[in-house]
């Protein structure tokens, strides 16, 4: 199975859209979204349609949970918690109750999805470090060969056996049966490692092979309907330009 795997798209149409040519120039046979399509962006109801459209899974995110009134984000920063607000209100029926309907995690075999830590699936714990990876190690028996996680915004790989944690440093990678994989795929509509192109990821199960993918998009258009709605915060704009 080769599988087009995306994250933290945000309301980010013009980024999820190059995603998704990009995706299917790479002859994917599931593309699987590992949650927060809503939060930040200007356009969520456009990016959930989207999503719904091509996705074989959706998992939820905490930004999802936030809009779907299934998690209390009342202490979110002012600008993202006004934000979540603004998309509860102007999500269409259908993606509302999408929201509502979309799992912690999905399996296929012996690939795992999740938002973000598998540890404990409904507190979206982060990892994106060798420490937060450590505390996958007592679930090792549980875990499958390859646990996909969004939420960080950042691209980072994973091998962790019964006794230890390796992060991975290369884009591309063979995927070893003698570890468990936990690969952060970054972020579709709000990058946050200093990149600001799209990142997706791409995993192909009968050859064993793993790669981070980025792709260009027009910032600038994405970023003037943020500026244009003075209900989101300007920031959510500007910090498309810098990835971060």
């Amino acid at each position: 199975m080769r599988y087009g795997i995306i994250s933290d798209t945000h309301g980010n149409e013009e980024a999820l859209e190059a995603v998704l040519r990009s995706i299917d120039r790479e002859k994917v046979e599931a593309v699987v979204c590992l949650g927060d399509t809503v939060g930040y962006g200007a356009q969520p109801n456009e990016c959930c349609d989207r999503v719904r459209s091509v996705a074989r899974h959706t998992i939820l995110g905490n930004h999802d949970a936030a809009v779907a009134g299934r998690m209390d984000y009342s202490y979110y920063y002012d600008a993202a918690r006004e934000a979540l607000d603004l998309h509860a209100s102007i999500l269409s029926p259908t993606n509302m109750e999408w929201l509502k309907s979309l799992q912690y995690t999905e399996r296929d075999d012996d690939v795992h999805f999740c938002h973000g830590s598998p540890v404990d699936l409904e507190e979206f714990e982060y990892i994106f470090n060798v420490e937060q990876a450590q505390t996958c190690i007592p679930i090792w028996e549980r875990l499958g060969l390859a646990t996909f996680i969004g939420h960080s915004h950042l691209c980072k790989s994973f091998a962790i056996s019964k006794e230890r944690v390796y992060e991975v440093v290369t884009k591309d990678f063979e995927i070893h049966p003698e570890f468990r994989y936990i690969i952060s795929v970054g972020s579709v509509g709000q990058p946050r490692d200093h990149d600001p192109r799209a990142s997706y990821t791409i995993l192909d199960t009968d050859r064993g092979t793993f790669s981070f993918k980025r792709v260009e998009y027009d910032i600038a258009a994405a970023a003037q309907k943020i500026f244009n709605d003075h209900r989101l915060s300007d920031s959510f704009g500007a910090r498309l330009f810098a990835g971060v």
